[in-house]
């Protein structure tokens, strides 16, 4: 499992001309699913992102976690994490999970991020075609990859 973190100021997901997600402070969540992806890849990510400390502090510095500032978070499939680019110039996106398996464990992660940062998270539509809009705030963009843990 492999997400794109950026912090954000302002966040939305448009679908079909109608807004489904909006948030001000928080995190937009670019979610990529593998075949081999379980139930620990999901804890495992879910408790870094809440806890990561990339928050400004009292003082400035990155020091607080998105569970301390009770800033939000959206989360969009998004299979093209997962593009292998290593022959040609069309990207090969073999890896990713089909929908068969991707859609229970991308609702599985909404649920699990949900449980652990207490609070309901918003999101895109799996598979649509989204409109995804953010204000990045710091810049701040973490690629986190849970075979990796690194």
């Amino acid at each position: 499992m492999k997400i794109v973190i950026q912090r954000v100021s302002q966040a939305s997901v448009v679908i079909d001309n109608t807004e489904v997600a909006s948030i001000k402070n928080g995190l937009l969540i670019l979610l990529g699913i593998v075949n081999e992806d379980t139930q620990e890849d999901i804890n495992w990510l879910c408790n870094k992102v809440v806890n990561l400390r990339i928050f400004p502090d009292a003082d400035g510095v990155m020091n607080t976690a998105l569970k301390e500032t009770k800033g939000d978070i959206i989360v969009v499939s998004q299979f093209t994490l997962h593009a292998s680019t290593k022959k040609g110039n069309r990207p090969s996106y073999i890896k990713a999970a089909k929908p068969d398996i991707a859609i229970p464990l991308y609702e599985n992660f909404i649920q699990t991020l949900q449980k652990v940062l207490g609070k309901p998270i918003q999101t895109g539509k799996f598979g649509a075609d989204m409109k995804v809009q953010l204000l990045n705030d710091g810049p701040v963009t973490l690629i986190i990859d849970s075979k990796n843990k690194e």
